[in-house]
């Protein structure tokens, strides 16, 4: 084994340029990090550059380093989506050939009648949106009739918003359960309910920490089985349980905001452990992406650089730190899905030898896992290969 502990930090949504294939998903052209530069011409990232960002992409803010402090590159992903579970599967070892259904005209009056007789309210909504105009549309309504507010996006989504005033969350969490019992298979099979609490009055609502998403089980083992499998640790923060439902995870620390996800697993890191530690940072996608806020973006991806140092710091001679992404979320895009993007990766360790820092452009997220796998000697992906030894490091 060449490294006993990897922690892995999804920058969710945080991607570096449009796939070849991004004309098929309609974001020829996206480029989330570069758009950003391009909007927000004062975001500093100087830890992110340190490592090694700007040497991926161009990027009109970030200038390259000529002795980067991390390997570089960037991954692109195979599967049929540009959703969060499908990446995130991908990334550890899965790969998605058929696409999760997604409803562009809202979802069947059978299926929202059901849900509607076992929760015993009604259904408002039903349509795609945005998070903010959809509770700006019903919010009000919600208040005075108790109805359920349901709307998905682009994704595979299945949205129920209920106010904490009106519904409490624990009777939200329940409809959610129901929801997932009614699209597990045919013909309604829907990739993730969330569950989207809010507060506030009409006119400034608010979303809470709260969310909670119920994902469909991966279809087969992912590299998180086989670690777990083997006797190694494998923590989970952020959403991660909740996308991979719990399989292969021995700890999970939900979160409530990117510096709860950063603090936590500054903390985790810290800790003495054998195996992974994987974060996912959701704030990027779902408070600026979605709501296509360049600034808020930029700001959120400040923060997170002004823990790089400490996480760096935590890092140990026999540790990595690798920082990647899932998907792009343009916040200068039209609409308000996901972008079909490579995602960076950024690989640190305080001892690597940084005469040969680039790992060149990874087919697949998948050869994360593959990475993974074969550090820890356990079972491999059947798809995606390994930069391990790629990853020098000085004796």
């Amino acid at each position: 084994m060449k490294f006993e502990r990897i922690s892995v930090i999804v920058l969710d949504s945080v991607g570096i340029g449009a796939l070849p294939d991004a004309p098929a998903f309609g974001d020829e052209g996206s480029y989330t990090l570069g758009h950003i530069c391009e909007q927000v011409p004062n975001m500093k990232l100087p830890n992110l550059a340190a490592l090694g960002l700007g040497n991926i992409a161009p990027l009109a803010t970030i200038a390259g380093t000529e002795k980067p402090q991390a390997w570089y590159g960037k991954m692109a992903e195979v599967s049929v989506g540009k959703d969060t579970m499908t990446g995130h599967w991908e990334m550890m070892g899965l790969k998605v050939e058929v696409p999760f259904q997604v409803y562009p005209n809202g979802f069947p009056a059978e299926l929202i009648g059901k849900f509607e007789a076992m929760t015993g309210r009604k259904v408002i909504g039903n349509k795609p949106s945005s998070g903010t105009e959809i509770l700006d549309e019903y919010g009000e309504e919600q208040l005075r009739t108790g109805a359920w507010i349901v709307y998905t996006s682009a994704d595979s989504v299945f949205q129920i918003a209920a106010h904490e005033g009106v519904i409490p969350l624990d009777e939200l969490y329940r409809a959610c359960e129901i929801a997932r019992e009614l699209t597990l298979n045919d013909p309604y099979v829907v990739g993730r309910i969330i569950a989207r609490p809010y507060i506030g009055d009409p006119g400034a609502f608010k979303r809470t920490p709260n969310r909670h998403d119920y994902a469909l089980d991966p279809f087969g083992e992912t590299v998180l089985d086989h670690l777990k499998n083997e006797g190694y640790d494998v923590i989970s923060v952020g959403k991660i349980s909740d996308i991979f439902t719990g399989q292969g995870i021995n700890e999970s620390y939900p979160t409530k905001s990117n510096l709860d996800g950063i603090e936590t697993t500054i903390k985790l890191l810290k800790r003495s452990f054998k195996g992974m530690l994987f974060t996912n940072l959701v704030d990027f996608d779902s408070l600026y992406g979605h709501r296509r806020d360049p600034k808020g973006y930029a700001a959120c991806l400040e923060e997170f650089d002004q823990y790089v140092p400490e996480l760096m710091q935590q890092t140990g001679d026999k540790d990595l730190l690798i920082i990647t992404a899932d998907h792009g979320n343009d916040p200068t895009w039209s609409g308000t899905d996901h972008t079909r993007e490579y995602v960076p990766i950024l690989i640190y360790n305080p001892v690597l030898a940084n005469d040969t820092a680039s790992i060149g452009i990874r087919n697949t997220f998948a050869d994360l896992a593959a990475t993974i796998a074969d550090n820890f000697r356990v079972t491999k992906p059947n798809i995606g290969e390994s930069f391990l030894e790629l990853l020098k490091v000085n004796q």
